[in-house]
């Protein structure tokens, strides 16, 4: 399984209204994966839906995206986790945002690569197997 970020799928849905591009290619590239999120990742998603011009229109639209993919919940791991992850990155002298540690936590418990477009950034996360697609 590969997780995706959020990056990812809005790239995806912005090719989805105009032309298929590096996140489609990548999606063609790899039909047969099997694909999931983190229920962080569906948050975020739908935060953005809430705050766009037709918020209605938007969350229908995400959640059709987030149908075929397998959503992750955090288990009893997670806390103990992201809490040794955080650490990690802060003797290291390098921190992310919550939401993405959160995102980060959730494939490093699941020993899955996360896919983004936002490489550079995920990589400060210890045990993370980042991919991009760009």
């Amino acid at each position: 399984m590969i997780h995706l970020d959020s990056s990812f799928l809005i790239d995806l849905m912005r090719e989805q209204r105009r032309s298929p591009g590096p996140a489609t290619a990548w999606i063609d590239g790899h039909a047969g994966e099997s694909l999931g999120i983190s229920v962080f990742v569906a948050c975020e998603l739908e935060a953005g839906a809430a705050a766009a011009a037709h918020p209605e229109r938007e969350g229908t639209r995400v959640r059709e995206t987030l149908k075929a993919l397998t959503k992750v919940i955090p288990d009893e791991r997670f806390a103990a986790l992201y809490g040794a992850l955080l650490y990690r990155m802060q003797q290291r002298g390098r921190t992310i945002g919550t939401m993405d540690l959160l995102i980060a936590t959730t494939a490093v418990a699941e020993g899955v690569p996360l896919l983004t477009d936002n490489r550079r950034h995920f990589e400060a996360v210890p045990d993370l197997i980042v991919l991009s697609y760009r």
